[in-house]
């Protein structure tokens, strides 16, 4: 199984369209071979002391997939190209944490 974490900076005032954008994909790409969880999630606040500082302008996508090759797939998908066509004057940065049980 691989775990895949996508933290995304999302530009001043676009959190909720982006998300908007997100929630319209997950139902293809739980479709798609190999996809086991896939869901975007935001900070919350809590009185646990060794919490990072919240960020009110990241996501951070959660996604479990069977295999590497299932996750390659998913990343050429044409829903995911037209997804990042849509939502790229939103996004700032982002980066992708693949890890694996251990």
């Amino acid at each position: 199984m691989i775990h895949v974490i996508c933290t995304i900076t999302i530009a001043s005032g676009r959190r909720d369209d982006f998300i908007a954008e997100f929630k319209g994909i997950v139902p293809e790409v739980l479709a798609e071979k190999g996809c086991l969880e896939y869901g975007p999630t935001l900070d919350v606040e809590t009185d646990i002391e060794r919490q990072a500082p919240l960020e009110g302008n990241v996501v951070v996508i959660v996604e479990k997939w069977e295999t590497l090759a299932d996750l390659k797939a998913h990343l050429v998908a044409p829903h995911m190209n037209a997804y990042r066509e849509r939502v790229k004057d939103m996004v700032e940065n982002g980066h992708l944490r693949i890890t694996q049980p251990a």
